[in-house]
């Protein structure tokens, strides 16, 4: 019997597939201003970015838990989980989650954190794969 794992471009296709699944379930739950960005050509380390938007602390943890729900069914490891510590003074709420997949790694932040933080301006130059009606938008009128 010969090698069974998938070949290369089965892998690319997969993970792409999975990134833009991923947007769309964040999309689906109303994350706002979703993208998923292909960040393949730009570093070594992700192929993917996916960021949202959360309305709430309360959402965005919902989002998170609607995330780790996909990452069960599809059978995919996150790595690592990262958030932004909550201030004693509440005046600076959870803004920011984090969430490592190795080839993908999803942004859940709030409004402000994504205007101050502006990983689409950064990141320029990487291509969108899948993104809202609304952030396709705000892009023409850039």
């Amino acid at each position: 019997m010969g090698d069974m794992s998938p070949n290369k471009s089965e892998t690319l296709a997969s993970d792409f597939s999975l990134a833009v699944d991923m947007g769309k379930l964040l999309d689906d739950h109303h994350g706002g201003d979703v993208v998923v960005m292909d960040m393949r050509a730009l570093n070594f380390w992700t192929d993917f970015f996916v960021i949202a938007t959360a309305t709430s602390s309360t959402h965005l943890t919902g989002l998170e838990r609607h995330i780790k729900e996909f990452a069960r069914e599809r059978d995919v490891e996150i790595l690592h989980r990262s958030r932004r510590p909550k201030s004693t003074t509440e005046q600076h709420p959870d803004e920011w989650r984090l969430l490592d997949m190795g080839t993908m790694v999803v942004h859940l932040m709030s409004a402000k954190m994504r205007s101050f933080f502006e990983l689409e301006r950064l990141w320029s130059a990487a291509p969108h794969i899948y993104q809202t009606e609304s952030t396709q938008t705000k892009s023409l009128h850039l």
